[in-house]
């Protein structure tokens, strides 16, 4: 069954012009919230359309990775959310029906660690009764340190979801146990992938953080391990994202140098993007071993093709990864709103969306506070 976490709230009176209180966006008018439903999609001020949700499930995980989580911020004393202060599993699916209804057809559950989430196959299972307006069903996946899918992947494929990102920072098990920082090792992670692919989870994607100075000098490895088995790595520079990070400029390998130590291993032909938005730059071995990809967020900014919005675990929206704070919707949801005075609120929220932080990186809009990765989601 699933869970159930409803807490009695005030109604909040929505008008079509009028503005919610505690709301940072206007709703819009009536007739155009029919209107952008007719169209099926809902763009921001660059033009940019809504097509991705990715929505954190849990604020907690069960490692505690040096550039995500680390143990000096999140230890033994650190405060994670209540449960009643999460969104129910109901909370979640509503959500995400009203924002399929304005152009969402993608899903990501993220974390914190999302596997950690009890009863998560439940969760699933209601997602994947989702359709767009066109009848479509949604693309539902999750991204995961792989740490529990030796357990859950078939239990996860046979819930509905699609597809699986695990996060694996490097093939070098004493690299990876300190990157986790938990003592980790990375046969258990090969383990889960494995899991997952006898599942039926593919294709399988595995994400690796790159951090000049820490695993930098892993990055072939972890492309020749993966090379022919149909699993597609993808090489991230290491991002400012949160305050507990360190981040700091000399510590991004740049993804260009990271294809450059690739293709002089096994050379590589660039890929055409596969849709509106794609994240990562995707390139293909020539003899057709296989893929990969990097996400260049601070060498290469795509802020101009972003569409994606992100739930937190306890439903504020943020319409960028770097962003300082959100909409609640969790009041609306608890509140007696209706779907069309949060549908309103959303296509308000994201009309009015003007972000474009990696573009406009500076040392000093990286020194800004901003949400931990693990309570947005990554």
């Amino acid at each position: 069954m699933g869970e159930r976490s409803h807490v009695p709230g005030t109604v909040i009176p929505l008008t079509p012009v009028g503005k919610l209180r505690g709301a940072s966006a206007l709703p819009v008018a009536a007739g155009s919230l029919a209107e952008l439903r007719a169209a099926r999609r809902v763009a921001d001020s660059r033009s940019r359309h809504l097509h991705d949700l990715r929505i954190s499930v849990t604020d907690k995980c069960n490692f505690r990775c040096t550039y995500c989580m680390p143990k000096e911020v999140f230890g033994p004393g650190y405060k994670f959310l209540p449960h009643d202060a999460l969104l129910s599993f109901e909370e979640i699916t509503r959500f995400a029906r009203i924002a399929a209804g304005l152009g969402v057809e993608k899903l990501r559950l993220t974390g914190g660690e999302p596997t950690l989430r009890r009863h998560l196959p439940t969760l699933i299972e209601m997602l994947a009764q989702l359709r767009t307006p066109a009848g479509k069903p949604l693309d539902l996946t999750l991204t995961t340190n792989g740490s529990t899918l030796v357990k859950q992947a078939a239990a996860l494929k046979a819930a509905g979801l699609s597809r699986i990102t695990v996060s694996l920072d490097s093939m070098d098990d004493a690299v990876f146990r300190a990157m986790n920082d938990v003592d980790f090792p990375v046969a258990d992670v090969l383990r889960g992938i494995d899991a997952a692919l006898a599942a039926g989870l593919a294709p399988v994607k595995v994400n690796m953080v790159v951090k000049r100075g820490v695993n930098d000098h892993t990055v072939v490895d972890m492309a020749r391990h993966f090379r022919g088995t149909g699993v597609i790595v993808r090489f991230i520079e290491f991002m400012d994202v949160g305050s507990t990070n360190g981040w700091r400029m000399d510590d991004v390998m740049p993804s260009r140098d990271i294809v450059a130590a690739i293709h002089a291993d096994a050379p590589l032909m660039a890929v055409d993007a596969q849709y509106e938005g794609e994240v990562a730059e995707r390139w293909r071995y020539a003899d057709g071993s296989g893929e990969i990809g990097v996400i260049s967020s601070v060498t290469q900014a795509f802020c101009g093709a972003c569409t994606r919005a992100r739930l937190s675990t306890d439903g504020k929206i943020f319409t960028c990864l770097f962003a300082d704070q959100g909409t609640d919707f969790r009041a609306l949801l608890r509140g007696g709103a209706s779907d069309d005075e949060i549908a309103a609120l959303l296509a308000g929220v994201w009309q009015t969306r003007t972000d474009r932080y990696s573009e406009i990186r500076t040392a000093e809009t990286a020194s800004l506070r901003k949400v931990e990765m693990s309570y947005i989601g990554g």
